[in-house]
């Protein structure tokens, strides 16, 4: 079936899905001061390097709706308000979030837009959903770490990256400090979840 992009459900979807990405990278930007107003510096990255990739998401979305350049969506929704000081609380609520965008949201406006006949659209939502998936995955698992005292802490062998100056650490725990740098255990991640292609792979 194909319809007019204009009084199509995809258009309305695309706005759907713009705005909430662009609340969600402005929450995380809030989250990400949260944290690092705690000294969880390594949670205000994680938080920083995904709202970076809700924004391009987002422009995604906006691209698609190019054919309607000049018009104005009207649009339903409704938006989570995350206001906290648990730094937990934040990163299961980010979770829940984008597992909704993965499970729910995405798939059901990619079916609607391949049942419109826009099928270049239909597989950005269903790229991005499966983005939003790892997404949910490591909120999840560095909610697990600081819940269970773990975050800058684990098994032998355990390598550490600092944030700050790339200096790595191998032991079982963070240590309080940089010895390179001085700057303090909370900009230290886990080597094996550190981006850029660092021993034992991208998590």
């Amino acid at each position: 079936m194909s319809v007019d992009f204009a009084n199509s459900e995809t258009l309305k979807n695309l706005m759907r899905a713009f705005a909430g990405e662009s609340q969600a990278r402005n929450r995380y930007t809030f989250a990400a001061a949260q944290c690092r107003a705690q000294g969880l510096h390594v949670l205000e990255a994680v938080f920083q390097f995904t709202a970076h990739q809700e924004k391009e998401h987002a422009e995604i979305f906006y691209r698609h709706m190019k054919p309607f350049a000049g018009g104005t969506v009207h649009i339903d929704g409704g938006y989570p308000v995350d206001l906290t000081e648990d730094p937990v609380v934040l990163l299961r609520r980010a979770r829940h979030g984008e597992y909704q965008e993965h499970q729910e949201i995405y798939p059901a406006f990619a079916e609607t837009a391949r049942q419109e006949g826009f099928d270049r659209i239909a597989a950005s939502f269903q790229l991005i959903a499966a983005i939003e998936q790892s997404h949910g995955d490591r909120f999840g698992a560095l909610a697990d770490l600081l819940e269970q005292g773990k975050l800058f802490s684990g098994g032998a062998g355990q390598g550490w990256l600092c944030l700050n100056c790339g200096h790595i650490h191998q032991g079982p725990a963070a240590p309080g400090a940089c010895p390179v740098c001085g700057h303090n255990q909370g900009f230290f991640l886990r080597l094996e979840t550190a981006p850029f292609g660092s021993p034992g792979g991208v998590q």
